[in-house]
């Protein structure tokens, strides 16, 4: 049953369902908004330390795979807690969800800036990490749920282009503060302003009209969930998201290292690498438009041959290919991402929120897993060979689209 539902999801869009929140709708503009500021909050929560790691590291003398775990802890709880946070909201609903996920995720960031040491911080970004867990648990079912399928890659893109510019200021708000304040401050501007985006949120989000809840049953949600898993082309983008996020995580993660170290760049300037994450905003948004008029599989190696092709320029010991390179492998991973998530919930038109909960824990695991796998090679073997790990996870990224493509031709 799921793999013919699959076969038929990238039809044109005269296809697709037409009922739902239309684009015009005034509906349609709040709910857009209410989820790029629940973006914006959400993903400047989840990063809100990697832009700090090279000052982590000097003030609290750890090493960068230590200085990791305050991003990888973060990521890690999210993954675990996501497929959970997502079978709630299928009895709760997903507005609700959404809220008090935001809400508890800033009120544990509000207190990290008074850590005393660098293992408190990475248990409290363990903590944030749990908290946090519902809204992209949760948001991109809520957008398959009220959002017409004619208007979905659209609205999907736009919600990924809140994350990516959410992913964007958690580096650019900190790096900034370093410039003329050390680390405390710099995360407590930083969480100040995710905290004014979640209560926007939180109020202008329409409440859902097409959610029933569902009666939860341990033995119901593990068939959900095996369902998906054993749907081919579902388990192919559940990989994608695996992989390539890893390999996006892990480039940013060290990155910031290699500006100080091989180009004498300060903490704050080399924050401002992360401006590059405005390629990807731009990118995610074509990329829903372009999915809805020239088809998912398509897009979806475009930007993964983006990611392929930046990495040799990123290897070069030279500040102009490293910049192209890394805003290339952005706009080639926002891309690739923005199709693919919203293709999770095209493909699962039952157990939605387990579906999109399976992506998104597979997404944050990678980051998680793969982000400290980086850090031990770029310690033990030099940039060069971390970015020849990142080649090859990439790679695999793209054997694995074309065999979702031709299972859903």
């Amino acid at each position: 049953m799921m793999r013919n539902e699959g076969k038929t999801a990238d039809k044109p869009a005269s296809a697709e369902r037409s009922d739902g929140i239309r684009h015009g709708d005034p509906s349609y503009r709040r709910a857009v908004l209410a989820l790029f500021a629940t973006g914006l909050a959400s993903f400047n929560a989840i990063y809100c330390t990697q832009a700090l790691m090279p000052a982590l590291s000097e003030y609290f003398d750890a090493t960068p795979a230590t200085a990791a775990w305050t991003v990888s802890a973060a990521t890690g709880m999210l993954a675990l807690a996501i497929l959970p946070a997502s079978i709630l909201s299928e009895r709760f609903g997903r507005g609700r969800v959404i809220a008090i996920s935001t809400l508890l995720a800033i009120t544990v960031g509000t207190a990290l800036p008074f850590a005393p040491t660098i293992e408190w911080i990475i248990a409290g970004r363990a903590l944030q990490g749990l908290a946090i867990a519902g809204v992209p648990a949760t948001a991109m079912a809520w957008l398959a749920d009220e959002i017409s399928g004619l208007d979905l890659p659209r609205a999907m893109g736009q919600y990924i282009a809140g994350t990516t510019l959410g992913g964007l200021l958690s580096r650019l708000i900190p790096a900034g503060v370093l410039e003329f304040a050390d680390w405390r401050w710099a995360l407590g501007a930083n969480m100040m302003f995710a905290a004014a985006c979640s209560v926007f949120a939180v109020l202008l989000l329409p409440a859902q009209r097409r959610f029933t809840p569902k009666r939860l049953t341990v033995r119901g949600e593990w068939r959900a969930v095996t369902s998906h898993l054993r749907t081919p082309a579902l388990l192919g983008l559940f990989l994608i998201a695996f992989l390539l996020m890893g390999a996006f995580v892990s480039l940013y993660d060290y990155l910031g290292y290699r500006l100080i170290e091989e180009f004498d760049f300060s903490p704050g300037l080399a924050g401002s690498i992360f401006l590059l994450y405005l390629g990807g905003t731009f990118s995610s948004g074509w990329a829903g438009r372009s999915a809805a008029k020239h088809g998912r599989p398509r897009i979806l190696l475009t930007g993964v041959g983006a990611c392929l092709a930046s990495l040799p320029l990123i290897a070069i010991p030279t500040i102009a290919t490293t910049v192209l390179g890394t805003g290339l492998f952005t706009m080639g991973f926002f891309a690739s991402h923005s199709v693919a998530s919203g293709w999770v919930g095209a493909l699962a038109s039952r157990d939605r929120a387990e579906a999109t909960g399976t992506y998104l824990t597979s997404y944050y695991l990678g980051s998680s897993v793969l982000g400290v796998v980086s850090g031990v090679i770029m310690h033990d073997l030099g940039w060069g060979a971390m970015i020849a790990f990142l080649g090859i996870l990439t790679a695999a990224t793209g054997l694995i689209g074309a065999a979702v493509a031709r299972s859903t031709a």
